[in-house]
């Protein structure tokens, strides 16, 4: 089949640089325009990403995809959106509201900012976990007379979340949560957390992120009716950290639900989903999009990362929570920078096109 042809917006940053990667020889989408600053524009992808001491500053594992080194970059007002067929948006929340906005009137953009998270028509999706809230993207082509539309991911600590609540929602009726995440720096981007700051250190408090966390949630979680999102039944409490942890994020969670539940019933409906989960068989999608684990000390960052190229949500330390007459506790690992940034992004562009949404 023919590739569609994709952009990425913002393409120097570490999320730029996370899509480089994940759409590296992908079987279903070709990246032939990337974008960035105006001081990157015109440049070769390989010299707009090096220093004038010489130093190139790739931040993800491997090397460099031969594909995109000599590839110019073009400044976002250079794109030829009659050329493209999606757009992946890297940028950050504050520019990205005006850029989405230009490119969703042509095309389709997939976004990691929050730019559009909180808007009413539009979803905040999450492959395997609300895929049939995608048809509100029709809605919001409607409302605002685009071509396109904008689908932002989740903020990378609510992903985690939301994915293993997913399934005790929908089996035993999950009524209240309490969540304590314990987050990597790379979540905080290049220059968001200080060498002296994280390190020996754990840092209490990241702004505006536990708002983001409860806001998201319920969205996600939420059934789709009349043209809007009706927010899931569930109240949310959460403390979220910095921990000296370079990539991926652990969350200790606390569920109360409506039925009676213990490791065993949950094990059963993870392994359920996990049979089910409608990406599968995607080329980003995981082998196991669940892993349980009974041995006490998993999830552990170091460990879990790798597990289906930091794809697969891992759940662990899973006890009856004696603190509610119906509950559960239980940790959660879940890759920030893969699962919870572009490779997440690009799974959800696979999961629309297989929707003919793309």
């Amino acid at each position: 089949m023919d590739k569609k042809r994709v952009a990425i917006i913002g393409v120097t940053g570490s999320v730029g640089q996370e899509f480089v990667q994940s759409l590296n020889n992908h079987p279903w989408f070709q990246v032939t325009q990337i974008a960035a600053s105006e001081r990157s524009a015109g440049k070769k992808y390989l010299d707009a990403i090096r220093d004038a001491n010489g130093i190139v500053a790739w931040d993800v594992g491997g090397e460099i995809p031969e594909y995109i080194k000599e590839m110019q970059v073009k400044s976002i007002n250079e794109l030829d959106v009659s050329q493209l067929d999606l757009i992946f948006s890297a940028v950050e929340s504050e520019a990205a509201r005006n850029i989405e906005t230009k490119m969703a009137a042509d095309l389709p953009v997939i976004s990691t900012s929050s730019a559009y998270r909180y808007e009413e028509d539009v979803p905040i999706l999450i492959p395997g976990i609300n895929d049939e809230q995608a048809e509100l993207l029709e809605t919001q082509k409607k409302n605002r007379n685009w071509k396109g539309w904008v689908a932002p991911l989740p903020n990378c600590t609510t992903t985690g979340l939301a994915i293993t609540l997913k399934p005790l929602l929908e089996k035993y009726g999950a009524k209240k949560v309490m969540m304590t995440s314990m987050q990597a720096i790379s979540g905080g981007g290049k220059s968001g957390v200080s060498a002296m700051g994280i390190t020996d250190n754990i840092l209490p408090y990241i702004p505006k992120e536990e708002g983001k966390v409860r806001k998201e949630t319920r969205k996600i979680l939420g059934k789709l009716k009349d043209g809007k999102i009706e927010d899931a039944d569930i109240r949310v409490s959460c403390t979220c950290t910095r921990v000296p942890v370079i990539d991926g994020h652990t969350e200790s969670v606390f569920v109360e639900t409506s039925e009676q539940i213990d490791p065993t019933k949950a094990k059963n409906t993870y392994n359920e989903y996990n049979n089910e989960i409608s990406v599968s068989g995607l080329p980003s999608a995981p082998e196991q999009y669940y892993a349980f684990h009974e041995d006490p000390t998993r999830p552990q960052p170091r460990i879990e990362r790798s597990v289906g190229d930091g794809m697969t949500t891992t759940i662990g330390r899973v006890e009856k929570e004696e603190l509610f007459e119906n509950g559960l506790k239980y940790m959660l690992f879940s890759h920030n920078k893969k699962m919870g940034s572009a490779k997440g992004a690009v799974l959800l562009a696979e999961m629309l096109y297989k929707k003919d949404k793309i």
